[in-house]
């Protein structure tokens, strides 16, 4: 059964109805499912798997990360289970007091022999090969959990162990915390590992904290977002912009007063423009890698308050909050027998990450950290605010740049949707999950991404296939060149590969501008090889009922889908081709591709080009624009574009500027001169 709310308060909160009343009932109903399947006070935190093969343990998983999982379901669900004891000591869930609970394990998993000690760092390293203490573990990861939990329930927990039970849990913190540690946001774990010791009076090695901290900040790119790795997602916001913020309140501010500082500022920077990630109801866009985590991206929100200095408006931050809950847990197939599911909204195994095992979802309990807040605080009293949307007029579209990660934010009025298109982009060739995650050409609040389809096309993509050769291509590396009268440019890769030449790998380069419904697209074709057929997907369109009529106007043609959707309401997408340089469109049903239903469309355009020298069309210009409700798209809506302008007298666009002339009175030059001079990644 989904999270279903009672005493909705309308007054204090417009938009969603939710108080922190309703948070603690929200963070009991997810405990509960997962307490069911813990069987004794003495059983571990494990919940029910229906999938085998990706995440762990498996056949392939070492002895040491099966004791792991036992440490994950402690440690994620504590952080769901720390602000409810916190809030009430006596606090049963499935008739198990959980501050004793939780007292115990925590213990246990610390205590070698005991059958749920999740094994050291140095007992686990000794016998790996070589023993260079390089290795990295996923427990480090569970220990930040840990005393962030007890932290938040010192009193009700941490103070009523025995000296000796502290030291054994002190000394095992410190382990993982003087450990190796992972290059990237794992090492806020190790930093608040050696923060936890100190704030409860060991000494610890300010140097490695020190070295850990301004690593952290080295990775800081500008407009509040930390670069983890080849890419940026949302761990920018649930690890870095969690964990830092708290790590300044614990020890940053007395001990590290500048790093302190810079870890404030960054955390504001992000607070400005952060909200525009999320669209009308303040829903979150599936985008990057651990998706499993949903709502946890909007931890940062409530983190902010950690800073002596925060700009978070309290309201608002609530109602991204509240509207990110709803989307998932107002659902009934976000839970698998109580548990949260590996997946977005139900079971969806294509975008789960071997790193993960079945109670990995529970690091969405980041967003219950918002109970840390006592009921006083404006996070629970200030009334709801809708921030951009209360004041965007119809017929626009608010975008944000933010050049530093390489964003593209467009937040539509008329159908409340949120479209990210993302640059600074690098995948392996092959890397197909990743690839979904990172490379689409946008992503969309409202229409999730959907995974390669068994014909080998991809939504939201562009695929080459050349049949003389028998290969088909993916788009696996974006550049980003940044937004000029109002178009953004950027570079898309198939295929890409460091060791190859650029000149024998085909691209596109790409060229968007938002419409009041979603994205038009005026991109340049780049091939090395010839002869070639080029796919451009839709967004997926998860209505197992919907059905297409094909449009035509003039040199352009549309197919518009219309049905329902998982919430019964009426949905409507069109994808419209303009000019010379496409083929045609056509319409592709699959099943299991999309992580919202079953069964799901995708509208293609195709385009073939077999000269290898000839002078054929290189300007591919197309839109896709969604909406919800029963109006559907008026003609001037689904036919947008008045003009295009050539500079070449073949109107192919293989040099000089394209012009579109909008029907709605805006014209774009689409100049692709300044693109090889300013790629980013």
């Amino acid at each position: 059964m989904p999270f279903a709310p009672k005493d909705l308060d309308f007054a204090l909160s417009p938009y969603t109805g939710l108080t922190r009343k309703h948070w603690i009932e929200a963070g009991k109903y997810i405990l509960e499912g997962v307490f069911q399947h813990v069987k004794t006070m003495d059983s571990p935190v494990l919940v029910p798997r229906y999938e085998t093969e990706v995440t762990y343990p498996n056949k392939n998983t070492p002895a040491w990360k099966v004791q792991a999982e036992y440490y994950e379901g402690l440690a994620r669900s504590f952080f769901i289970a720390a602000p409810l004891i916190a809030i009430d000591p006596g606090l049963e869930i499935a008739g198990k007091g959980m501050r004793e609970y939780y007292r115990d394990h925590i213990l246990r998993s610390c205590t070698p022999g005991d059958e749920q000690y999740v094994l050291s760092y140095s007992d686990m390293d000794k016998g790996s090969v070589p023993s260079l203490g390089l290795h990295t573990y996923q427990q480090t990861v569970e220990t930040c959990a840990i005393v962030i939990g007890l932290v938040t329930t010192r009193k009700e927990i941490w103070d009523t162990y025995r000296q000796e039970e502290k030291d054994r849990i002190a000394a095992f913190i410190r382990d993982y915390a003087e450990g190796t540690t992972a290059t990237q946001n794992w090492r806020l774990f190790n930093m608040l590992d050696l923060a936890f010791l100190s704030m409860m009076g060991y000494e610890i090695d300010k140097d490695i904290m020190r070295e850990h901290a301004e690593a952290i900040l080295a990775y800081y790119v500008g407009d509040g977002w930390y670069r983890d790795g080849h890419a940026f997602d949302y761990y920018s916001a649930w690890a870095f912009q969690v964990y830092a913020p708290i790590w300044c309140r614990w020890y940053g501010y007395e001990n590290e007063p500048y790093l302190a500082r810079e870890f404030e500022r960054n955390s504001n920077e992000l607070m400005r423009t952060y909200d525009r990630f999320f669209d009308e109801r303040g829903h979150v866009t599936m985008w990057g890698r651990s998706n499993i985590y949903r709502n946890a991206a909007t931890a940062p929100l409530a983190a902010n308050f950690n800073l002596r200095d925060h700009i978070v408006n309290p309201g608002l931050a609530r109602r991204i909050a509240s509207g990110a809950l709803l989307q998932f847990f107002g659902r009934d197939d976000i839970l698998y027998e109580g548990a949260p599911v590996l997946g977005f909204y139900g079971p969806f195994t294509p975008m789960v990450q071997g790193y993960s095992c079945a109670e990995s979802p529970l690091w969405l309990g980041k967003a219950f950290l918002c109970l840390e807040l006592p009921e006083d605080h404006p996070f629970w009293t200030a009334k709801e605010e809708n921030g951009i949307w209360e004041s965007m007029k119809e017929g626009e579209t608010l975008e944000t740049v933010l050049d530093g990660p390489g964003l593209d934010i467009a937040d539509h009025h008329d159908n409340g949707t949120m479209e990210l298109r993302t640059g600074k982009v690098l995948r392996q060739r092959g890397d197909s999950n990743g690839r979904w995650c990172y490379a689409k050409l946008s992503y969309s609040s409202r229409y999730p991404w959907e995974c390669d389809l068994g014909s080998g096309l991809s939504a939201a993509s562009y695929v080459l296939k050349e049949p003389d050769i028998s290969t088909t291509e993916q788009i696996n590396a974006i550049l980003w060149s940044g937004r000029r009268g109002g178009v953004l440019y950027r570079r898309a890769f198939f295929g890409f590969d460091c060791s190859v030449e650029m000149h024998w790998t085909s691209a596109i380069d790409l060229a968007d501008f938002p419409v009041p419904n979603g994205l038009v697209r005026a991109d340049k074709l780049r091939l090395f090889h010839k002869p070639v057929d080029i796919y451009l997907g839709s967004y997926g369109f998860p209505c197992p009922d919907a059905e297409y009529r094909i449009e035509e106007k003039g040199n352009a043609k549309a197919i518009i889908l219309t049905g329902h959707g998982s919430d019964g309401e009426m949905r409507h997408m069109a994808m419209t081709i303009f000019g010379n340089g496409w083929d045609g469109l056509s319409v592709e049903r699959s099943t299991g591709t999309n992580p919202d239903t079953a069964e799901s469309f995708v509208i293609f355009a195709h385009a073939s080009r077999q000269k290898v020298f000839g002078y054929d069309p290189y300007i591919l210009i197309s839109q896709v624009i969604t909406k919800e409700g029963d109006e559907g798209f008026d003609p001037d809506e689904i036919f947008s574009i008045g003009n295009i302008s050539y500079s070449d007298r073949e109107e192919c666009g293989g040099y000089g500027p394209v012009t579109i002339d909008m029907k709605s009175g805006q014209s774009y030059s689409i100049d692709f001169s300044e693109i090889e001079g300013s790629l980013q990644l």
